[in-house]
């Protein structure tokens, strides 16, 4: 039988990637795409790998993913978010939350993360880490920084082309 953490991470993280392909509010889609990346991280820390994981957290959800919804916060000028009020939303969304944080809390008893004596790992050497991240790892480091620079570069370009076809518009308006 699967690990139900494994199910849940995978769960998460491959439904917060449809959310990101498929709603058609682009904060929503960055925001999905956040929490993708963030399971992503979990399955590094599953692999007993919590320095990739980490640098996952770091790299990808904290400059790509925050960058993008800067990006759309800064760019847009309508509103992001539509408000309808109505209670069958506010009660659905009360059950779904519910429902949600009782998985949640249920993968979590079923794991054994809450017992204080499962885990006995040895420490982590970070001169280790650090000697194979200079050494084997350094052409990975080198694609990331390179898709870093390119997140930016293609964050900026749409923010210089919305920002060019909005002064078009205006000046057609005149």
């Amino acid at each position: 039988m699967a690990d139900p953490v494994f199910i849940g991470l995978a769960v998460l993280t491959v439904g917060s990637a449809i959310i990101a392909l498929e709603t058609r509010e682009l904060i929503y889609g960055a925001i999905g795409l956040a929490i993708s990346m963030l399971g992503i991280a979990g399955f590094f820390l599953l692999l007993d790998a919590p320095f990739v994981a980490m640098f996952q957290i770091a790299v990808y959800v904290g400059a790509v993913a925050v960058l993008l919804i800067f990006t759309v916060m800064l760019v847009r000028t309508q509103a992001l978010f539509t408000t309808k009020e109505d209670r069958g939303r506010k009660a659905g969304g009360i059950v779904l939350m519910l429902f949600i944080m009782g998985g949640l809390g249920a993968l979590l008893l079923a794991s054994g993360l809450n017992s204080t004596n499962s885990f006995a790992a040895p420490p982590v050497d970070f001169m280790a880490i650090g000697e194979e991240m200079l050494t084997y790892y350094s052409p990975v480091l080198i694609v990331l920084g390179l898709v870093l620079a390119g997140s930016v570069i293609a964050a900026l370009a749409l923010a210089r082309r919305e920002g060019v076809e909005k002064e078009e518009e205006e000046e057609q308006q005149k």
